[in-house]
Parts: structure tokens; sequence; C-alpha cells
């Protein structure tokens, strides 16, 4: 299915290379600096590594590294030098290329962005993470949704940023929006390793997609990433999974042309469809209610768990953070 990696490129399919990127360790401009030219090497590599490739997959904090750093002198924009050098080297090399960024608020913490840059400089996708890993992490929670954009070869892909991808709700997002790669980059550590595989597969198989899925790799000498490059095929199973080797590229052949048949063939298991046609054998055309309580509080801005009042950990308190004093504006 995977092509021997996308070394056998088919007509129809799209070759993703996945960079298990060694952590980095950035403090001052010139670290970004420094930071940003290693990236675009890298986006180099890839296309020498693979002529087939189609997009390069750079992890989650590949450009500021773990230190939750919020030094408005490191901060990102889209229209700054880091981005543009990101266009250029996706232009010089031929390839698209998936970056992730700190960026500047002026309203609050920086967001915590992706882009999709294709092979002519142009961003197609631009994400915030909706779902920031608290406690630990302080950037501002997204605002702009879960964009879906063509890619390459007749694909559509979207984005989702690490601790993003353990509500099922993300991907299930992306994938209603039309998403058939869903693109999950990370900083992941080794204690998350368990969830972050069964939540790759769980996502395609859910929704009928294919999941390509980095983490950082290596040590900054403080935060030790896994790497852990992975696809996932749309029927859950795993296609091509890496270690925890820096700096490898992990890269398989996706077919969304396969994921458009299941969409449209599949009876057994088309979960995404099912979902609002429940028992279509028993009535004409499913039922096409919403049985579900939490999504209904969620819309009325009435949501409560049980233990709602129980929860210890409400705040970046215990990671060092202030109380926050702003209400979110959306």
């Amino acid at each position: 299915m995977s092509g021997l990696g996308g070394l056998n490129k088919s007509a129809h399919g799209v070759v993703v290379g996945l960079v298990q990127l060694q952590l980095p360790n950035v403090k001052t401009p010139a670290d970004l600096a420094a930071q940003t030219q290693r990236i675009c090497e890298m986006v180099g590599k890839a296309r020498r590594n693979q002529s087939t490739m189609d997009l390069v997959v750079f992890p989650e904090y590949a450009l500021h590294g773990l230190s939750m750093d919020t030094n408005p002198e490191i901060m990102c924009t889209l229209d700054g030098p880091e981005v543009a050098a990101f266009k250029r080297a996706c232009i010089e090399h031929r390839i698209w290329g998936c970056f992730s960024i700190m960026e500047v608020n002026p309203g609050g913490n920086p967001y915590n962005s992706g882009l999709v840059i294709d092979d002519q400089g142009e961003i197609k996708l631009y994400y915030r993470k909706l779902h920031p890993w608290v406690p630990v992490e302080p950037w501002e929670p997204g605002n702009l949704g879960i964009p879906v954009c063509d890619g390459p070869n007749g694909s559509k892909l979207a984005l989702i940023i690490c601790h993003d991808g353990m509500f099922p709700e993300m991907a299930r997002e992306a994938a209603y929006k039309g998403a058939d790669i869903i693109l999950r980059t990370a900083g992941y550590t080794a204690p998350i390793r368990h969830a972050w595989k069964i939540t790759n597969q769980a996502n395609a198989f859910c929704n009928l997609a294919y999941t390509a899925s980095v983490c950082l790799c290596g040590s900054d000498g403080s935060f030790d990433s896994m790497g852990e490059g992975m696809f996932c095929n749309f029927d859950g199973t795993v296609l091509v999974e890496g270690g925890g080797r820096v700096d490898e590229i992990i890269t398989a052949e996706l077919r969304p042309d396969l994921v458009r048949e299941a969409r449209t063939g599949w009876g057994v298991e088309n979960n995404i469809y099912q979902l609002y046609h429940r028992g279509y054998v028993a009535v004409k055309g499913g039922a096409q209610d919403c049985p579900y309580t939490y999504m209904h509080d969620m819309a009325a801005g009435t949501y409560r768990l049980p233990w709602s009042a129980d929860v210890k950990v409400t705040d970046g308190t215990s990671c060092g953070f202030a109380p926050p004093e702003r209400n979110y504006q959306g």
C-alpha cells in the first residue's frame, strides 16, 4: 500500500515525508535564525532523499523547541523572515511543506500555529492549535476552526497539532470538511507514546482517513522527544512507523482515491456517514437527530461534567504560569 515508502509512486499517489527533527534549544533571535536555516536545509534533504516526495512535514515546535518561552523577540508572524524562508525553500526544492511557528498575538499569549505551503510558496492552510496541552502550554486557544485545503495530486489536507489529536472531535471535524489526509504534528515525549499510537489509529479508522503524524526527536538537555513518525491507513492499520532516530524522514505513499472509494462504497463501519444515519436498515435514511447530550450542552454554553466541581487542575499554576485574568473572546 505504501509503495515501498513512495519509491514506486502511482498515478494517484501522494508521497509524504515525516521529519523526526532533532529537538532544538532556541533562546535568542540568533538561535531562531539558525533553526530556521536548519529547517530549510532539511527541506532540501527531503527532496534529495526522495524525488517522488510531494509533501514534507515538520513537527510541532520544530522552530522554537519545548521551552514554552513566550519572549516576543523569538515569536513569529506570517509576514516575518522565518515564514518567508520556508516559502523560498518550498519553491527552491519544488515541494509542499508543513511548518510550525509560535505566532505573535497582540491581544494576549502567542498562538501555536501551523502552515501548509505549496511548491509555489503560497500558504494553502493556516491553523492555530485549538487545544493547547494544558496545564503545560501557555498558548492562546486557536480561533480559526479546523481548515481544510486542496493538497498535492488531488488530496484534501487538514492539520491538527499534538494534543488536538486526543480529542476525537478534531479528526472528525477535519474529515467532515473533506480531509482525506489528516496531518498531526507534535513535540510529545515518551510518556505519551501509547496514547499517541492508539489515537492516530483511531482517528484514521473512525473517519476513513489517512493519518500522518510525527513528533520531534532526541534531547535538548532537558526534554526528550520521541520521534515516532507513523502513517495509518484508513482502516486503522499502521502502514509505516518510525522509531527514535534523529532527523530520519519516514515516508509513505498515500492514496486519497482509495479513501474516496471507501467513503462512498463501504457499508459496514462507514462510521462518519452512519453517525447521522443511525439504523438505516430499520428506518428510511436512518435517524437524523442529535442524541448526544454533550453536543447540545456545548452549543448552549452549558457543558458540565458530573465531576466538574471536583476537578483540581484548572489553570497553569502547577507549571509555573500565573492564573489568567482574561476571558476567551473567540
